[in-house]
């Protein structure tokens, strides 16, 4: 259609809206829909997609350097992503006497991760530590 009163006639004949989705100055764009439904859809997709989500990760007190290494980094990158972190340290059997190797473990990730995100709460009796991007 290229008259733009034709367009606006029939978007009021089937009781719907005419939005200009494209203002180039050759050839101007416009389409025949539900604004209102329009913009609930552009909202609910913008509230899906920042969302941020809780990511958890479990560690033991004797856990290897390589594989402390591979689980900061993970959470270097969902913290930049801007989801926050869960560091829980399990410990099993004999592992309960040597509870302070556990809070160690979970102050050197606190330090480690200082610098991308900041500690929302720390909890030395459950050994939980929650980190928030900064």
């Amino acid at each position: 259609m290229t008259d733009t009163r034709e367009a606006l006639q029939l978007a009021k004949d089937v009781g719907l809206d005419l939005v200009v989705v494209s203002e180039r100055k050759d050839a101007p764009v416009a389409k025949i829909l539900d604004y209102g439904k329009h913009q609930y859809q552009q909202k609910k997709r913008q509230r899906q997609s920042s969302k941020p989500t809780l990511k958890e990760v479990k560690l033991r007190p004797n856990v290897g350097e390589s594989d402390y290494s591979l689980r900061i980094n993970r959470a270097v990158e969902w913290l930049s992503k801007g989801d926050s972190v869960k560091f829980q340290v399990r410990l099993r059997g004999r592992e309960h006497q040597h509870r302070d190797r556990a809070t160690e473990l979970l102050e050197r990730v606190v330090s480690d991760l200082g610098e991308v995100g900041k500690v929302q709460s720390f909890d030395r009796r459950a050994l939980v530590v929650q980190i928030v991007p900064s």
